[in-house]
């Protein structure tokens, strides 16, 4: 549904953010990109939804040329930004300004959701908290039945009550045609959510492998020790001991740790990628 060919694009004529980044996005998945600071994750989103340009390549979505943005393609989109910018308008006001420009909007989902979020159609957007107005506009997210849900640090400003309701929204919220992706630094509020997982580095990504791929390939395991193991492709410190990476050789199911994941392959990428490529061959 979304395919990116050969993408360069910079800032600046000196340096390119992206050059020959490709990458082909499935229906009825929920993708968690992750990358350092300034790897260009929200350029990436930017660039998927049409509202930059990239100066060399293709960005094909859902059949159509994403720099067109042809008002088909774009009823099919809703991007919640990091810090969305907020009318000085009602929730209601919004919704009825909003919602016709998604021919299959579901009024009625909106206001269920926006009811069992504990809001109120009359409260005004700018005067909400940063929390619930993220939840207005991942409730507009949901209800717009758009196939393409681009969110962009979504969990930010949320507490941990909010955090789990957002978990459980996007869970039921998921239908084998659409496709989420998730742009994110809070990857522990993502656990059993986001899969598969894409990583972005120096404008490529250089990780894109399904929950299942990565736990049949890698062990995670915690040492409740003082002194860090041995003979491990990554371990790292956390409370109380060490969590360590190993090729999982027998099988087995671990938990796995994103997070962890995320520092290893930033610390070890060549022998995490060289596991997992060499898992997927055995596997077909």
């Amino acid at each position: 549904m979304i395919n990116l060919k050969n993408l360069r694009f910079g800032y600046n004529k000196k340096k390119d953010l992206f050059n020959g980044l490709s990458l082909q996005l499935e229906q009825g998945k929920i993708y968690g990109l992750l990358g350092r600071n300034g790897s260009g994750k929200t350029t990436l989103l930017r660039l998927i939804n049409g509202l930059i340009f990239p100066q060399e390549g293709e960005v094909d979505v859902m059949g159509y040329d994403a720099t067109q943005r042809d008002p088909r393609m774009l009823e099919e989109f809703v991007f919640i930004q990091e810090e969305p910018m907020i009318p000085s308008t009602s929730i209601l006001s919004y919704l009825y300004t909003y919602a016709p420009f998604y021919s299959r909007f579901d009024y009625d989902k909106f206001l269920g959701l926006i009811s069992e979020l504990g809001l109120e159609g009359t409260q005004k957007m700018d005067k909400l908290s940063f929390g619930q107005k993220k939840k207005v506009m991942l409730s507009f997210a949901i209800a717009s039945q758009a196939k393409i849900l681009i969110l962009d640090e979504p969990t930010n400003g949320l507490d941990i009550p909010s955090k789990s309701q957002f978990r459980k929204l996007i869970t039921e919220a998921m239908l084998d045609d659409r496709i989420v992706i998730i742009s994110t630094h809070q990857v522990r509020d993502m656990v059993n959510l986001i899969d598969p997982i894409l990583m972005l580095e120096d404008g490529k990504i250089i990780f894109h492998y399904s929950l299942e791929e990565i736990s049949k390939a890698l062990r995670f395991e915690v040492h409740y020790t003082m002194t860090a193991p041995t003979d491990v492709i990554y371990t790292e410190r956390i409370s109380g001991g060490y969590m360590s990476i190993t090729e999982n050789t027998d099988g087995s199911d671990s938990e796995i740790d994103i997070e962890v994941l995320f520092n290893a392959v930033l610390s070890n990428k060549q022998q995490i990628l060289s596991v997992l490529e060499k898992n997927k061959v055995l596997q077909y």
